[in-house]
């Protein structure tokens, strides 16, 4: 209790918060995500929405004008983090129906499903490639208190090669349809790098392989190649960014894993060398092993075309199967869904796939609270609930550590000190 004592102080001293706003937040148990270690009856304070204590109820020194917020029956986890959504896309409007549209349509759409994400409980995600910098505009207006939503780290625009899975592949040549930032060299990805960070990009996406929802691309075919991917991932690093690789094919993940690509999305075909590789280089995983059951039960009403219902059949197992045989090759997980494959707000129904295939339940905790923080490079800030940290936190009823589906229906959300929903 000494040494808790001095980190809050010092966080007080540090934020000069004698003054300002304060939430105490009591509740049944706490989880410290890191071990798995369960607190009983903790006690959690926010100052200015960082947290400044964490203890046993009544052992904190508790301002006498502190917000007080009792929550008995709850466990208190960190506040989640989906590291792959696309909050500019809906489910609902697959292959084609989508062009009844105006593009601005698709900007408005983010508010809505900002906020359903949101209050599911996940207080941060990483929007892996929206349409016209949509995502830098929600996060603006997140930031500004304009609309609702959880912490964005914006990909903007992703990019790959001519015909490839993040140019446009739906249209005659008559549309002259394409991505700007196509790289089909070293030197265009470059370009696209910069020209993306101008514009508000946070972390840098390639598409390294074909994908599941572009006509005319194969999931396992590769697309960039390594001399582009990596001069695209050294440029992002040298501005002081990461790169995320949508790679589905073994060749493609290779690749990108030795041009020392941070996060490798889907990992769908991975084989025994694209493993052994990612456990040496340190990269990690982010495989969407859930949203193949909405697409399969909803995507033909939805229109999505036969092509890509077929790709997703054909990978699905593949994928899964994979993920468990990486996790238990020791690859470095981060949760990630793709939403917007499926309905925002149902980030959770992951957590259960993960455990049926393998990972116990505080893995798939963590892969979605301190892995994913220190995959972002904000383990100061998120993904903890240690002094600190920003003051997002989620309630669940149950235990999450031997059912956690108890995690698809929080019953608690605070984003930085402020209730999101009770």
């Amino acid at each position: 209790m000494k040494n808790l004592w001095l980190a809050t102080c010092a966080f007080i001293a540090v934020t000069g918060a004698a003054e300002a706003k304060t939430v105490v937040i009591n509740a049944s148990k706490l989880i410290e995500v890191e071990t798995g270690k369960v607190v009983d009856k903790p006690s959690v304070m926010i100052v200015e929405g960082r947290i400044a204590a964490v203890g046993a109820q009544g052992q904190l020194n508790v301002p006498a004008d502190a917000e007080l917020i009792n929550l008995p029956e709850v466990t208190l986890l960190p506040g989640l983090i989906d590291m792959h959504v696309h909050l500019d896309n809906d489910p609902t409007y697959g292959g084609y129906t989508g062009l009844q549209f105006t593009d601005r349509f698709w900007g408005i759409m983010t508010v809505p499903n900002a906020e359903k994400t949101l209050k599911a409980g996940f207080t941060t995600v990483r929007n892996v490639g929206a349409g016209d910098y949509n995502d830098v505009g929600l996060r603006e207006a997140i930031d500004e208190g304009v609309v609702k939503g959880p912490r964005v780290v914006t990909a903007a625009m992703s990019f790959g090669a001519t015909g490839g899975h993040c140019d446009s592949t739906y249209f005659p040549p008559s549309f002259q349809s394409k991505n700007p930032y196509n790289a089909d060299s070293p030197a265009e990805g470059v370009k696209s790098v910069r020209a993306l960070k101008k514009y508000g990009a946070q972390v840098i996406k390639i598409c390294a392989t074909g994908g599941v929802f572009s006509r005319g691309t194969t999931p396992g075919g590769q697309q960039l190649s390594y001399e582009e991917m990596k001069a695209i991932v050294d440029e992002a690093h040298m501005q002081g960014l990461k790169v995320a690789a949508h790679a589905h094919g073994a060749s493609g993940i290779r690749d990108a894993v030795r041009a020392g690509v941070d996060t490798i999305e889907h990992a769908s075909l991975v084989d025994d060398e694209g493993i052994k590789l990612a456990v040496q280089k340190g990269a990690w995983f982010s495989m969407d092993i859930y949203n193949t059951d909405y697409t399969q039960a909803e995507g033909a009403k939805n229109g999505v075309l036969e092509e890509s219902l077929k790709k997703d059949r054909d990978i699905a197992e593949i994928q899964r199967q994979n993920f468990k045989k990486a996790l238990k090759a020791g690859v470095k997980m981060v949760y990630g869904t793709d939403s917007g494959v499926y309905p925002h707000g149902d980030n959770a129904r992951q957590f259960a796939v993960m455990v049926r295939y393998g990972a116990t339940p505080l893995q798939a905790i963590q892969t979605a609270t301190v892995n994913a923080a220190q995959a972002l490079g904000q383990e100061k800030d998120v993904g903890s609930l240690r002094v600190g940290h920003y003051g997002d936190l989620i309630g669940v009823k149950g235990d999450p550590l031997t059912d956690v589906t108890v995690l698809e229906k929080p019953a608690f959300v605070m984003k930085g000190g402020e209730v999101v929903a009770k």
